[in-house]
């Protein structure tokens, strides 16, 4: 509503791009439950559509009359960078005039908590304050969120002639892939810097601008310190203008949303020039040799903005924002 792009665009130049990382986890066990305990004539005609991945894309092209390109991005907690980044290139590249894009989850279920503990990647911690700790020496694991956020892309000249409310510019995309691991990252962070360094090449960026980046950061011991690898690694060292927190340190880990919560978290402080804190964060990993946002927000007029996402499978995407030059 927000955008007021359906009565301005033809339908057939009307694209979507949308992730999610697991699709309908909640229904499935559900259902399961209902085949088990009832039989299979109790389980629901819509199980199959309403737990398939591809029809977060689809409800939204059916909603809003998108006749173009309707396309999931489902590449594990990258799915919703992926789709925004792809989304961009349609636009760039001239096949749609408008997309909308983004990402969803809702997957705090029993299935998934479990087996989110038992490969040891879940913070089993009880203390609400030293849970979801990015960068901490203390961190021991990420907690699951839930959540979307939608975004509308177009190309600027038609937002501006249309008085579209413009929160920012995609300047640059990396996607690239570990091929190491289905659930570690690179030992070398190889991928992720290389992901980083596409957008960071595609954006203009020089040593004059000051940087935030909103890191992948899920407070797993391994990410964080091989995020803060990366992040040297497509800086070369020089860090003295970039600044970094993790926004998961609030929200949690949304999966296949996470990326585009973390678009538009990255889009605000642009406009705002309020960098986003990592809560908690008290003693920061000497292994995590980055330049944190620690605690509080901190007012910081920023020139560009990085939201890395890496998934399970070895997905890396970076999204590189700034603000819009009038």
């Amino acid at each position: 509503k927000e955008s007021g792009i359906e009565q301005t665009v033809d339908p057939k130049r009307f694209a979507v791009q949308f992730g999610t990382g697991i699709g309908g986890i909640g229904t499935f066990e559900r259902e399961h439950t209902k085949l088990l305990e009832k039989g299979a004539r109790r389980v629901s005609p819509l199980f199959i559509p309403m737990l398939i991945a591809n029809m977060a894309a689809g409800t939204i092209s059916i909603k809003h009359n998108c006749q173009g390109s309707s396309m999931p991005s489902v590449t594990a907690c990258a799915s919703g960078s992926h789709a925004i980044g792809e989304a961009y290139r349609m636009i760039k590249h001239n096949y749609a005039d408008a997309v909308i894009t983004g990402g969803a989850e809702a997957a705090i279920t029993p299935s998934a908590v479990a087996g989110f503990v038992n490969m040891l990647a879940l913070s089993v911690s009880s203390d609400k304050d030293a849970a979801s700790l990015p960068f901490d020496k203390r961190r021991a694991g990420l907690v699951i969120g839930e959540g979307s956020v939608a975004l509308v892309l177009e190309e600027y000249e038609r937002a501006k002639k249309r008085g579209a409310t413009i929160y920012g510019e995609i300047c640059g995309y990396g996607s690239t892939s570990d091929a190491y691991h289905i659930t570690a990252p690179h030992p070398q962070a190889e991928g992720s810097s290389r992901a980083m360094i596409e957008a960071i090449e595609q954006s203009g960026y020089t040593s004059s601008d000051f940087v935030y980046i909103n890191a992948h950061g899920t407070g797993t011991p391994m990410n964080d310190k091989l995020e803060a690898l990366a992040i040297n690694k497509a800086f070369n060292g020089e860090l003295t203008n970039v600044l970094t927190s993790s926004t998961k340190s609030m929200t949690g880990h949304m999966l296949g949303a996470a990326g585009a919560v973390e678009a538009m978290a990255c889009l605000l402080a642009l406009k705002d020039g309020i960098l986003p804190p990592t809560l908690n964060l008290e003693e920061v990993d000497e292994q995590c040799n980055i330049n944190l946002v620690k605690g509080k927000a901190v007012k910081a007029e920023i020139t560009l903005a990085l939201s890395n996402s890496f998934g399970f499978g070895g997905h890396n995407a970076c999204l590189a924002f700034r603000k819009v030059q009038e």
